[in-house]
Protein backbone atom coordinates (compact mmCIF):
# COMPACT_ATOMS: atom_id res chain seq x y z
CA UNK A 1 0.00 0.00 0.00
CA UNK A 2 1.34 3.23 -1.35
CA UNK A 3 1.02 6.27 1.33
CA UNK A 4 0.57 9.63 -0.44
CA UNK A 5 2.53 12.58 1.44
CA UNK A 6 1.86 15.74 1.58
CA UNK A 7 -1.40 16.09 2.66
CA UNK A 8 -2.82 18.85 4.65
CA UNK A 9 -3.05 16.24 7.90
CA UNK A 10 0.35 15.11 7.21
CA UNK A 11 1.69 18.65 6.91
CA UNK A 12 -0.11 19.92 10.04
CA UNK A 13 1.36 17.27 12.06
CA UNK A 14 4.63 17.86 10.67
CA UNK A 15 4.23 21.68 11.23
CA UNK A 16 3.44 20.88 14.80
CA UNK A 17 5.64 17.75 15.64
CA UNK A 18 8.24 20.24 14.53
CA UNK A 19 7.17 22.88 16.82
CA UNK A 20 6.60 20.93 20.13
CA UNK A 21 9.96 18.35 19.47
CA UNK A 22 11.89 20.65 22.21
CA UNK A 23 9.25 21.43 24.58
CA UNK A 24 8.10 18.07 24.97
CA UNK A 25 11.43 16.34 25.11
CA UNK A 26 12.11 19.04 27.68
CA UNK A 27 8.75 17.57 29.83
CA UNK A 28 9.75 14.27 29.07
CA UNK A 29 13.36 14.78 30.25
CA UNK A 30 11.88 15.90 33.57
CA UNK A 31 9.51 12.63 33.86
CA UNK A 32 12.05 10.29 32.41
CA UNK A 33 15.03 11.50 34.08
CA UNK A 34 17.52 10.80 31.10
CA UNK A 35 17.67 12.50 27.76
CA UNK A 36 17.79 9.28 25.29
CA UNK A 37 14.79 7.97 27.09
CA UNK A 38 12.98 11.13 26.67
CA UNK A 39 13.62 11.38 22.92
CA UNK A 40 12.53 7.64 22.98
CA UNK A 41 9.62 8.85 24.49
CA UNK A 42 8.27 11.54 22.51
CA UNK A 43 9.30 9.68 19.41
CA UNK A 44 7.02 7.08 20.44
CA UNK A 45 3.94 9.52 21.82
CA UNK A 46 4.59 11.46 18.28
CA UNK A 47 3.98 7.75 16.42
CA UNK A 48 0.77 7.16 18.50
CA UNK A 49 -0.68 10.84 18.07
CA UNK A 50 0.62 10.79 14.10
CA UNK A 51 -1.91 7.09 13.74
CA UNK A 52 -4.81 9.04 15.19
CA UNK A 53 -3.64 12.70 14.05
CA UNK A 54 -7.24 13.12 11.85
CA UNK A 55 -9.26 11.80 15.43
CA UNK A 56 -7.95 14.92 17.62
CA UNK A 57 -9.60 17.70 18.33
CA UNK A 58 -7.55 20.89 16.76
CA UNK A 59 -8.31 22.95 19.67
CA UNK A 60 -7.02 20.13 22.11
CA UNK A 61 -4.19 19.33 20.46
CA UNK A 62 -1.45 19.87 23.25
CA UNK A 63 -3.89 18.80 26.65
CA UNK A 64 -3.68 15.64 23.81
CA UNK A 65 -0.39 15.41 23.26
CA UNK A 66 0.36 15.69 26.72
CA UNK A 67 -1.92 13.38 28.01
CA UNK A 68 -0.26 11.10 25.66
CA UNK A 69 3.04 11.71 26.68
CA UNK A 70 2.18 11.01 30.64
CA UNK A 71 -0.12 7.86 29.62
CA UNK A 72 3.41 6.56 27.43
CA UNK A 73 5.70 7.29 30.53
CA UNK A 74 3.18 5.64 32.99
CA UNK A 75 3.38 2.14 30.81
CA UNK A 76 7.07 2.50 30.03
CA UNK A 77 8.03 2.47 33.65
CA UNK A 78 5.29 -0.30 34.50
CA UNK A 79 6.52 -1.75 31.70
CA UNK A 80 10.26 -1.63 33.62
CA UNK A 81 8.78 -2.31 36.85
CA UNK A 82 12.07 -0.78 38.10
CA UNK A 83 12.96 2.61 40.08
CA UNK A 84 15.75 4.68 37.99
CA UNK A 85 18.17 7.32 39.64
CA UNK A 86 17.71 10.16 37.05
CA UNK A 87 20.66 10.66 34.60
CA UNK A 88 21.94 14.46 34.99
CA UNK A 89 21.81 15.51 31.35
CA UNK A 90 22.15 18.96 31.20
CA UNK A 91 19.47 20.39 28.40
CA UNK A 92 20.96 22.26 25.16
CA UNK A 93 21.44 25.51 26.28
CA UNK A 94 23.58 24.93 29.07
CA UNK A 95 25.65 22.31 27.75
CA UNK A 96 28.55 24.79 26.68
CA UNK A 97 28.95 26.08 30.20
CA UNK A 98 30.79 28.95 31.55
CA UNK A 99 31.78 29.59 34.92
CA UNK A 100 28.62 31.28 35.98
CA UNK A 101 26.43 28.12 35.17
CA UNK A 102 28.13 25.89 37.58
CA UNK A 103 25.62 26.69 40.17
CA UNK A 104 22.46 26.55 37.76
CA UNK A 105 24.16 22.76 37.17
CA UNK A 106 24.25 21.74 40.36
CA UNK A 107 20.61 22.91 41.62
CA UNK A 108 19.41 21.15 38.01
CA UNK A 109 21.15 17.84 38.73
CA UNK A 110 19.88 18.14 43.01
CA UNK A 111 16.52 19.28 41.38
CA UNK A 112 16.62 15.85 38.74
CA UNK A 113 17.96 13.70 41.83
CA UNK A 114 15.11 14.75 43.83
CA UNK A 115 12.59 14.08 41.12
CA UNK A 116 13.33 11.23 40.52
CA UNK A 117 12.85 10.09 44.56
CA UNK A 118 8.92 10.47 44.03
CA UNK A 119 6.62 8.56 42.69
CA UNK A 120 5.50 8.45 38.89
CA UNK A 121 2.24 10.22 40.00
CA UNK A 122 4.22 13.00 42.06
CA UNK A 123 6.62 13.24 39.40
CA UNK A 124 4.05 13.79 36.95
CA UNK A 125 2.17 16.58 38.65
CA UNK A 126 5.46 18.26 39.75
CA UNK A 127 6.69 18.34 35.90
CA UNK A 128 3.05 19.30 35.03
CA UNK A 129 2.14 21.96 37.72
CA UNK A 130 5.60 23.79 37.75
CA UNK A 131 7.15 22.96 34.62
CA UNK A 132 4.36 23.14 31.65
CA UNK A 133 2.59 25.57 34.10
CA UNK A 134 -0.68 23.98 34.23
CA UNK A 135 -3.82 24.16 36.25
CA UNK A 136 -5.13 21.84 38.80
CA UNK A 137 -8.13 21.46 36.44
CA UNK A 138 -5.73 21.32 33.29
CA UNK A 139 -3.36 18.23 35.25
CA UNK A 140 -6.77 16.77 36.49
CA UNK A 141 -7.81 16.07 32.86
CA UNK A 142 -4.38 15.45 31.44
CA UNK A 143 -4.04 12.75 34.03
CA UNK A 144 -7.77 11.71 33.98
CA UNK A 145 -8.10 11.98 37.77
CA UNK A 146 -10.11 14.51 40.05
CA UNK A 147 -8.35 17.71 41.09
CA UNK A 148 -8.66 16.43 44.83
CA UNK A 149 -6.04 13.88 43.83
CA UNK A 150 -4.01 16.57 41.97
CA UNK A 151 -3.82 18.24 45.32
CA UNK A 152 -2.57 15.54 47.01
CA UNK A 153 -0.15 14.06 44.55
CA UNK A 154 1.43 18.25 44.47
CA UNK A 155 1.14 18.28 48.44
CA UNK A 156 2.76 15.26 49.24
CA UNK A 157 5.39 15.87 46.20
CA UNK A 158 6.16 19.26 47.58
CA UNK A 159 6.68 18.64 51.27
CA UNK A 160 9.21 15.49 49.88
CA UNK A 161 11.16 17.74 47.52
CA UNK A 162 11.12 20.54 50.66
CA UNK A 163 12.24 17.50 52.79
CA UNK A 164 14.92 15.88 50.08
CA UNK A 165 18.54 16.61 51.77
CA UNK A 166 19.91 17.43 48.06
CA UNK A 167 17.60 20.53 48.41
CA UNK A 168 19.29 23.16 49.76
CA UNK A 169 16.47 26.10 50.69
CA UNK A 170 17.66 29.45 50.58
CA UNK A 171 16.74 31.51 53.22
CA UNK A 172 14.55 34.39 53.56
CA UNK A 173 17.00 37.50 52.74
CA UNK A 174 17.39 39.31 56.64
CA UNK A 175 16.30 43.00 55.84
CA UNK A 176 18.85 45.31 58.09
CA UNK A 177 17.65 47.08 61.59
CA UNK A 178 16.04 50.31 60.57
CA UNK A 179 18.56 53.02 61.48
CA UNK A 180 17.49 56.61 62.50
CA UNK A 181 15.18 57.94 65.14
CA UNK A 182 13.90 55.07 68.04
CA UNK A 183 10.71 55.46 69.77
Amino acid sequence: MTRTTGTSDDDGFTEFAVAAWPRLVRTAQLLTGDFHEAEDLVQTTLAKVYARWRRVPRGEIDLYVRRALINNNLSRVRRKRVVHLLTPVLPESLRHTSAGHAEAVEQRTALLAALADLTVRQRAVMVLRYWEDLTELEIASVLNCSIGTVKTHARRGLAALRAHPGLVTVPAPTLPAPTGARR
